[in-house]
């Protein structure tokens, strides 16, 4: 039997009410054995049903059907109820994506590079795109010219090769902020030279700590989000920018600025930390994933010129080059206003999601809840009150109909926390994002209450 069978069927048995909300499917062996397959169709299958949010899985446990919420059933509001509401997945808002926009400028690329595609493009990227991106970052308080601009295949490309370059100051340590995003946490798994944490809290972080660990350290350099970080959301402020960067040339240490959503960012008066560093020790890196399409896979970063044959070599190991048609689109993009049109639009959108966020955490969280006061619109975290976990959280969730994300993978392991959640409405209808938190602070009541009817039956 195919997956897709599979998948059809148990489907069908979900809808006629044969598999019901928390139930048990069987395991992989008893499901190959049922459905006459191999384990791997099974495997894939259920994968399928995972990805749709229909089933979830329990480690050391099995799968589960996933709680639905029956259509027209929440009087609230008039608003229809997905299955899930999804706060996990931090993609671009999809209904304000410039699919056709796009398609006229993949078109237009295709014209222009029609005879380029047939040859390898340069690795640095298309000098015309670098053009564009030059007088692009002028708008973000990035000055440069199109000869330190590297196009590269996600700004994730970026971090993970320079994670694994020699820099010119000759260190071998890295700092990063806690928590941190997953990619990273995943480049440095393994790496040769120690990676220290530092915690990045709503008040900043201690610079005190920081100046430390860059005189003592041997750091080569140090990674920040300094806008809208994720998972907190969390902006560096201009004074505590302008000190990073003092620190860094007192002391021999590059700075990763990670300014992946800085488009987003309306307020002129903010400057990212590139813009304090005339002395080349700040490395800018920038994705336009989060702001337009992520299937583009096009990033950038601002590199000294210390380190360009170093990078070339290790991005053409890599990937060679990145997909010149894409390049060839962005620059059209750019270069039509089409992205300055787009940007603005996604400012109001975020900027309404991250309000209406904001209000339905104070009325609707648990005391003894944290949250993370972020008006990025993409990410925020939950802090759970004791004794609550972050994985059990959010198994419960689900089964309410709510995806979150537990953020355990977001540490290194001296810093890890196992009570927190990391939430996006990037992708949530502003409709959906007060329901969806009112059913979190639901979840997280209950899952208190039922601590605290634990404690009482074991004390009897």
């Amino acid at each position: 039997m195919l997956y897709e069978a599979i998948v059809e069927q148990l489907l069908q048995e979900m809808k006629e009410g044969k598999l019901r909300p928390g139930e048990k499917l069987p395991s992989i062996r008893e499901a190959a054995e049922a459905f006459g397959c191999s384990r791997n169709t099974v495997i894939r299958a259920y994968g399928e049903l995972e990805k749709r949010h229909r089933i979830y899985a329990v480690p050391q446990s099995g799968y589960y059907i996933v709680h639905r919420s029956p259509a027209g059933e929440d009087a609230r509001g008039a608003l229809e109820m997905p299955d899930v509401i999804d706060f996990q997945w931090a993609g671009p808002d999809r209904s304000a994506m410039p699919y056709r926009d796009f398609q006229h400028c993949m078109n237009e690329a295709i014209e222009r590079y029609r005879e380029d595609m047939f040859t390898y493009s340069e690795g640095q990227g298309l000098a015309s795109l670098r053009l564009q991106l030059a007088r692009h970052l002028r708008d973000l308080q990035v000055f440069t010219v199109p000869d330190r601009i590297y196009v590269v295949t996600g700004s994730q490309q970026a971090l993970h090769l320079l994670v694994g370059l020699p820099f010119p100051n000759g260190k071998r340590n890295i700092v990063v902020e806690q928590p941190v995003h997953p990619g990273m946490v995943e480049s440095l798994r393994g790496y040769g030279g120690k990676v220290h944490g530092i915690s990045y809290e709503e008040g900043g972080m201690d610079l005190g700590r920081l100046e430390a660990l860059f005189r003592d350290g041997d750091i080569k350099f140090f990674y920040t989000v300094s806008r809208f970080h994720n998972p907190t959301g969390y902006s560096h402020t201009n004074e505590a920018r302008k000190r990073m960067v003092e620190l860094a040339n007192r002391y021999d240490v590059y700075i990763v600025e990670d300014d992946y959503m800085g488009d987003l960012d309306g307020d002129p008066r903010n400057d990212p930390m590139f813009a304090y560093d005339p002395s080349g020790k700040v490395i800018y890196v920038k994705s336009f994933s989060k702001v337009m399409l992520p299937g583009l896979r096009l990033g950038l970063a601002v590199l000294p010129d210390t380190l360009r044959e170093s990078f070339l070599r290790a991005k053409a190991a890599a990937d060679v080059h990145s997909p010149l048609l894409t390049q060839g689109a962005l620059e059209v993009y750019l270069e039509s206003g089409m992205f300055a049109a787009h940007i603005g639009r996604m400012r109001e959108i975020y900027r309404r999601k991250a309000v209406v966020l904001q209000e339905a955490y104070r009325k609707h969280l648990p005391p003894g809840t944290a949250y993370t006061r972020s008006f990025s619109g993409f990410y925020t975290t939950i802090g759970l009150p004791a004794p609550l976990r972050a994985q059990a959280a959010a198994d419960h969730l689900l089964q309410r109909g709510v995806l979150v994300d537990p953020a355990q993978r977001m540490y290194l392991p001296e810093f890890r926390q196992e009570d927190v959640l990391r939430l996006s409405v990037s992708q949530v209808e502003e409709g959906l994002i007060e329901p969806g938190i009112r059913a979190i602070g639901d979840g997280i009541r209950e899952l208190l209450r039922q601590r605290t009817r634990v404690r009482f039956v074991n004390r009897e």
